[in-house]
C-alpha cells in the first residue's frame, strides 16, 4: 500500500492508464473494449441505468471528489487555507488559473455549439501535479508543495461548482431533497464512527446519497463531495488515509484508462476542431499566464511574510496546467451529444497535460537548483 501512496508513483500510475488505453483502442482489442464500455449494467429497482463507462466516471470518480472534499475540509481546519491571509494567493492565483485558460479557449473557439467545452482547460490535476513535482523537486522548500497543494484544492473546489451549474441537465427536486437528510445523517453518524455497524450504515448512507443526486439530474460526484465536506475530521482522515490507496492504485487508473479509450481521428492535422486546438494552448499557456498573473495580483494584497517569490509562481503556474482527470470529465460532460468532438477534447487533454508535465517539470527542476546553489 505505500508504494501507492506515493505522489510520484501515482502520477505515472496515472499517464500510464491512459497511455495504454489510448494504444489498446487503436488496435484489434479496440472495438472490444469500447464495447464493454458502453454496455449497460442497469440496476432496475433504484432506478439507475448506467453502461461501464458511466458506473465509472459517476461512480467511482464520486469516491475521488469523496477524498478530495475531505483534504479541501482539511487544509481550510488545519492547512494552508486556515486563515485568510494564508488563502489569499492560492485563491487569487487559482481564480487567474480558472479565467486565463477559458477565455484564451473562448476565443479561439466562437463557435456556439462548441464553445460550450470551455470548462475543460480550467482544472488542475492534484495527483498528477504533485506527482510530477515530488519527481524532481525534493530539494525545493515545502511551501512550493503548500501552495501547488492549495492551488489545486481551491480549483478542484471551482471544477465543482462549474459541474454543478454548468452541467446539469433536467433537475428533479424531489430526489436532491430527499439526499439532504442522508447526507446530514452521514455527517452526524459519522462523528460516532467508532464501531463496524456505523461505519456500515456510512456507507449504505454514501451510496444512498450518490443515488439519490443521480436521480436528481446532478452529475452524482457532487454526492462525494458534500460527503467529504459534511464528514467530521477525524473520521475523514482514517477515511483518506483508508481509501487513498484505492484511489491512486484504482480508482484513478481505471478512469483515465476508460476515458482515453477514444480511435485516433484519421483526419489531417488541419482538419481537426478548434477545440483541439484551443485546449493545446489553453491548458499549459493559460494556466501557465492566469496562475502567475492571478499570484502576483494576490502578493500585492498580502502581508510581506505571505508573499510567494516570482520563481516559486512560474514552477507551480507550469504544473497547474496539468488538466488530465478532471479535464477528462469535463469534456466528457461538455460534448457528450459530439462524440467526435469529445474524442479530439480527450486526445488534446491527454497531450497538453503532458506539454505541461514538461514545462513544469524543467521550470521546478530550474528553481530545484537554485535553492541547491543557495543551501551550498
Amino acid at each position: 500500500m505505500k508504494f501507492f501512496r506515493s505522489e510520484r508513483y501515482a502520477a505515472f500510475l496515472l499517464l500510464g492508464a491512459a497511455i495504454l488505453g489510448v494504444i489498446l483502442a487503436n488496435s484489434t482489442l479496440g472495438p472490444a473494449l469500447q464495447g464493454l464500455r458502453d454496455s449497460h449494467l442497469p440496476i432496475s429497482w433504484l432506478g439507475l441505468d448506467l453502461s461501464v463507462g458511466h458506473w465509472v466516471t459517476d461512480g467511482l470518480l464520486a469516491i475521488f471528489f469523496f477524498l478530495a472534499a475531505i483534504e479541501l475540509k482539511h487544509e481550510l481546519a488545519h492547512g494552508e487555507l486556515d486563515s485568510a491571509r494564508k488563502a489569499l494567493v492560492p485563491t487569487i492565483a487559482a481564480v487567474g488559473g480558472v479565467i486565463a485558460p477559458a477565455a484564451i479557449f473562448l476565443l479561439m473557439v466562437p463557435d456556439r455549439d462548441l464553445s460550450k467545452g470551455w470548462p475543460i482547460p480550467t482544472a488542475t490535476d492534484i495527483a498528477f501535479a504533485l506527482g510530477a513535482l515530488a519527481l524532481v523537486g525534493r530539494a525545493l522548500p515545502s511551501r512550493i508543495r503548500a501552495l501547488l497543494l492549495a492551488l489545486a484544492v481551491i480549483d478542484d473546489l471551482i471544477a465543482i461548482l462549474i459541474i454543478a451549474f454548468f452541467f446539469t441537465d433536467d433537475l428533479r427536486p424531489l430526489p436532491l431533497i430527499a439526499a439532504v437528510p442522508a447526507v446530514l445523517l452521514f455527517g452526524w453518524l459519522s462523528r460516532r464512527a467508532r464501531s463496524a455497524p456505523i461505519a456500515g450504515l456510512l456507507i449504505v448512507l454514501g451510496i444512498a446519497a450518490w443515488v439519490l443526486v443521480h436521480l436528481s439530474g446532478i452529475h452524482a460526484t457532487i454526492a462525494g463531495v458534500a460527503l467529504g465536506l459534511i464528514m467530521a475530521g477525524k473520521s475523514g482522515g482514517r477515511t483518506r488515509h483508508a481509501l487513498e490507496p484505492w484511489s491512486n492504485g484504482i480508482i484513478l487508473p481505471v478512469f483515465a484508462f476508460v476515458a482515453a479509450l477514444v480511435v485516433l481521428p484519421s483526419v489531417g492535422i488541419g482538419e481537426l476542431s478548434p477545440v483541439f486546438w484551443a485546449i493545446i494552448v489553453a491548458l499549459p499557456v493559460g494556466k501557465l499566464i492566469g496562475i502567475t498573473g492571478g499570484a502576483l495580483v494576490g502578493n500585492r494584497f498580502a502581508s510581506k511574510r505571505q508573499r510567494i517569490p516570482l520563481g516559486d509562481i512560474v514552477a507551480v503556474a507550469g504544473l497547474g496546467g496539468i488538466g488530465f482527470t478532471v479535464s477528462l470529465l469535463m469534456n466528457e460532460l461538455a460534448y457528450a451529444k459530439q462524440p467526435q468532438v469529445a474524442v479530439e477534447g480527450t486526445l488534446a487533454v491527454l497531450i497538453a497535460s503532458v506539454i505541461a508535465a514538461v514545462i513544469g517539470v524543467i521550470l521546478t527542476a530550474i528553481r530545484a537548483r537554485h535553492y541547491r546553489s543557495i543551501d551550498a
